[in-house]
């Protein structure tokens, strides 16, 4: 994470934090352009990691709107095992949200809000055929999933 945090200051960020061992890093930008700021980040990590990393940036107001959404009802959010986000770098086609939803189950369930991905699990996740490498492969889109608890703990953290 030590390495992680040094490429991000040899881009001139400020503030640059990682935030648990999970690849997210909190940092602070004279520019707004996310269009701009993903693919230099990109570019960056590339050379010194030794492989191609997508990145997802979201600002600390959105993640604190991701923490708080409720893509399920309460009964349902309260039986479920597990509630995952996945992050995209932009909108679902319609075509790729029929995919998703035609991946639904009866332990796994959807819900699409921006470029975000709600993925209610209602059993165990190693039971469920669905995850990070299916979901790409078949919405051809790329993500990186988190637990919604990581999420609130950060939106909790950067609260401004």
């Amino acid at each position: 994470m030590a390495e992680l945090r040094g490429i991000f200051e040899a881009l001139g960020f400020e503030e640059v934090e990682t935030f648990i061992a999970s690849g997210n890093v909190i940092f602070t930008s004279g520019s707004t352009d996310i269009g701009a700021l993903q693919p230099r980040i990109e570019d960056h990590l590339r050379k010194p990691l030794g492989y191609e990393v997508t990145t997802f940036i979201r600002t600390v107001a959105e993640v604190a709107a991701i923490a708080q959404y409720k893509p399920f009802k309460e009964p349902q959010l309260q039986s479920a095992v597990a509630l995952n986000v996945g992050f995209l770098a932009e909108l679902l086609t319609p075509e790729a949200k029929r995919s998703l939803m035609s991946m639904r189950s009866e332990i796994d369930d959807f819900h699409v809000n921006g470029r975000e991905v709600y993925w209610l699990c209602k059993g165990k996740q190693g039971e469920s055929k669905f995850s990070n490498t299916v979901f790409e492969r078949a919405l051809k889109v790329r993500t990186t999933l988190r637990g919604i608890n990581t999420i609130r703990k950060l939106a909790a953290k950067y609260a401004r």
